[in-house]
């Protein structure tokens, strides 16, 4: 009796609900990408600090050599391989390595391509005189963009490496994984872009 009133008067063990801890990758990626934007904000704050003290010297004039509609080109050149890139995901969550592939390689195409089309701008400016020692607006231009070169660089890549990793081994949830994470990335560096565009061939 005593042994069925102590039964009673316990408490029943209440189950813990599972905890959903974030994907590793996920949360390196948001880290990388926050610094990123802060080492980017560095460099539009050098930009507008160079533009507000070199108004009086050559700016203006070396602003309006910068070749707005081939700006206009690489922009949506960049764009489209961003679309191109998360085409390229749809295709990894289905498990479709042949539409990772394709679409991966494409945007890898126009990755190039805008390369090969800020390093003719690079070339435009040069022949006009503008280079890093000539100007303070050369020296930022170069370096802006300098480093947002970089920056597609390292995700062409990587774009790369993923289509490596899936041609030499069995697709498998992890280079899914992978294969969002550079999305992000490039994602991130094509809405940089957007940014320069816009102080380099409107705000100038």
């Amino acid at each position: 009796m005593t042994s069925a009133v102590s039964n009673q008067g316990m408490a029943t063990p209440q189950r813990v609900p599972a905890l959903n801890r974030p994907n590793v990758v996920s949360v390196g990626t948001i880290v990388f990408l926050a610094q990123e934007l802060m080492f980017f904000a560095g460099l539009f704050a050098m930009y507008f600090t160079s533009r507000a003290n070199g108004m009086q010297g050559d700016w203006t004039e070396h602003t309006a050599l910068v070749n707005v509609p081939l700006g206009i080109i690489v922009t949506l050149v960049l764009v489209s391989s961003s679309v191109t890139a998360q085409f390229g995901v749809f295709a990894a969550e289905r498990g479709d390595v042949y539409g990772l592939r394709k679409w991966f390689a494409v945007t890898i195409l126009l990755g190039v391509i805008f390369l090969g089309l800020v390093a003719f701008e690079w070339y435009e400016m040069i022949h006009h005189g503008i280079t890093i020692q000539a100007s303070v607006y050369g020296s930022v231009f170069y370096i802006l963009t300098g480093f947002h070169m970089a920056h597609v660089t390292a995700g062409i890549i990587a774009f790369v490496v993923i289509l490596l990793r899936i041609s030499k081994s069995k697709f498998t949830p992890a280079q899914a994984t992978a294969a969002m994470a550079v999305s992000y990335y490039w994602h991130f560096v094509d809405v940089i872009w957007i940014g320069v565009f816009i102080i380099i061939y409107f705000v100038q």
